[in-house]
């Protein structure tokens, strides 16, 4: 499946306190519980909800990122566009919502939670998510110390543990920075069947055809390609530092 496929133009709750107050607005439904005034009932909401605010918040989220360490690269703009495959019939209305979330002082840490809560049964999209979000980040060549502050709070937001986070991270550094270990989320004490059991794991969950059958977004599909090299590369290192056949 697509991000995007009818999913921004269907959302009624544009209207409804700006852009970035549409996400609560999709959500606002049916699924507000009247006995707590300021809060919703995760539970009841539909799958095309979850599908409507998983993709503005890929485009508030992005925005954030690409804003966090004070401008906007042309390159950040280029890399959402390209990386999203964003059609040319949605062009208008995602560039509207990446424009005033980049200047709008409404937080990313209240989309983030909401994300974090919304796919609390399905952690592998939300790895898959923050994979994505660092593509954002490095394109323009530099990952900002704001960048990765930012990233390590949307982490937190998903309740992925520190092991996860620096597994992502490590993953997309260049082969000479990056530390194997933590790449497969591996100690260095772990003994050679645990380690090569993490790395079994690892490329089962993150395998494209994997992503594919759970239905992952292609957009996610084509990084996954990238991050399972670096999972294999990781291990072959390992391999070698410890005289592995």
């Amino acid at each position: 499946m697509s991000i995007w496929g009818k999913i921004i133009g269907g959302t009624a709750g544009f209207a409804i306190g700006g852009p970035l107050g549409a996400i609560l607005g999709v959500m606002a439904g049916n699924v507000f519980d009247r006995s707590k005034k300021t809060k919703f009932n995760f539970n009841q909401i539909s799958n095309q909800q979850k599908q409507n605010i998983f993709a503005l918040s890929i485009i508030i989220l992005s925005a954030k990122i690409a804003k966090s360490d004070g401008v906007v690269t042309k390159d950040e703009i280029i890399a959402f566009k390209e990386k999203f495959k964003i059609p040319q019939t949605e062009m208008s209305q995602v560039a509207k919502i990446f424009d005033e979330a980049k200047k709008s002082k409404f937080g990313y840490e209240k989309i983030a939670d909401q994300v974090g809560v919304l796919f609390s049964d399905n952690k592998l999209i939300l790895e898959e998510l923050l994979n994505n979000l660092f593509f954002i980040a490095e394109a323009d060549g530099n990952v900002s110390v704001s960048e990765i502050e930012v990233l390590k709070s949307i982490s937190n937001s998903f309740n992925l543990s520190e092991k996860d986070f620096q597994r992502i991270f490590n993953s997309r550094l260049n082969d000479k920075e990056s530390d194997p270990y933590k790449v497969l989320g591996a100690k260095r004490d772990d003994s050679d069947d645990d380690i090569r059991k993490k790395w079994i794991l690892l490329t089962k969950e993150h395998h494209p055809d994997n992503l594919i059958a759970k239905g992952m977004p292609q957009e996610f599909v084509d990084q996954a390609n990238k991050e399972l090299s670096a999972i294999n590369l990781a291990y072959d290192k390992i391999k070698k530092y410890r005289g592995i056949n």
